[in-house]
């Protein structure tokens, strides 16, 4: 206990457990509608994105972040509109983006400045070297995506059981289609810095199948995704800082963990 109370101290290690619960409880909150809405996977495509947004903000010599919000943000509308409108499946919408991403992102980060620590840091996550200034945009941003998430839960919760049903309802299916897009480019823009564009789509898919496993109603479900991702957080910070680990990777091996605790609650009920 002296040991976390002396690390508790540091800032760094103060801005990374604040930075760090609030992007997971965006993960938490959107990952419980992606996984039932079989999108789960969308993370991973527009973290690849996040790659590419990376390497044009080395190669113009700028915070990545600032570049890669946009950029990710529009992706996600590509996403949407091709599997709307170009008669593509959502799944082969995803992997199209991503893969193109990843090409330009290694491009511009091999012309700008290179495979530096910079692009090292995002492809695995550096949540210990986040800024006050990061910590201040992931708080504020979180805020507005949990915000939004709380203020059409409604919608969602409908177009995630049965979107022909949202529809016969009288939801505008399209617009909350686009507002759950654009939340999930936010959170996986602001995720990166904490588990890397390699990483980050656990930290959606995690807490989300973990409560879903326990979980006897919708509400719960989420709650208990949030708390598994803030527990997640915390210990993954501390266990990583204790034993010299790359922060990323432990809290996604927390995230783990839960998932297979709940699995074996599951199984003995």
């Amino acid at each position: 206990m002296n040991t976390i109370w002396e690390a508790l101290q540091y800032p760094f290690i103060q801005r990374a457990l604040v930075g760090g619960v609030f992007i997971g409880c965006c993960c938490a909150f959107l990952g419980v509608f992606l996984v039932l809405r079989r999108l789960s996977l969308i993370g991973d495509g527009l973290a690849h994105v996040g790659l590419a947004a990376v390497g044009l903000g080395l190669f113009l010599n700028t915070q990545p972040l600032w570049v890669s919000i946009p950029l990710v943000m529009f992706a996600s509308l590509w996403i949407l509109w091709l599997s709307d409108k170009a008669d593509v499946y959502a799944d082969a919408a995803i992997g199209l983006v991503s893969a193109v991403s990843v090409a330009v992102g290694i491009i511009l980060a091999s012309v700008g400045r290179g495979f530096n620590i910079d692009l090292f840091s995002f492809l695995f996550g550096s949540i210990l070297a986040i800024s006050m200034h990061e910590v201040i945009l992931s708080v504020a941003l979180s805020v507005i995506v949990i915000g939004m998430v709380f203020l059409f839960y409604h919608e969602l919760f409908a177009i995630a059981f049965e979107e022909e049903y949202a529809r016969v309802l009288g939801i505008p299916v399209e617009k909350i289609n686009k507002i759950l897009i654009l939340c999930t480019a936010v959170t996986v823009s602001l995720g990166i810095r904490v588990v890397g564009t390699m990483l980050i789509s656990s930290l959606i898919i995690f807490p989300a199948i973990t409560a879903l496993q326990i979980a006897r109603g919708f509400r719960l479900a989420m709650l208990l995704a949030a708390v598994f991702s803030t527990l997640s957080v915390l210990i993954g910070v501390f266990v990583s800082y204790l034993a010299d680990l790359p922060t990323g990777a432990t809290i996604v091996l927390i995230n783990f963990a839960f998932f297979v605790l709940t699995f074996i609650i599951k199984k003995m009920r």
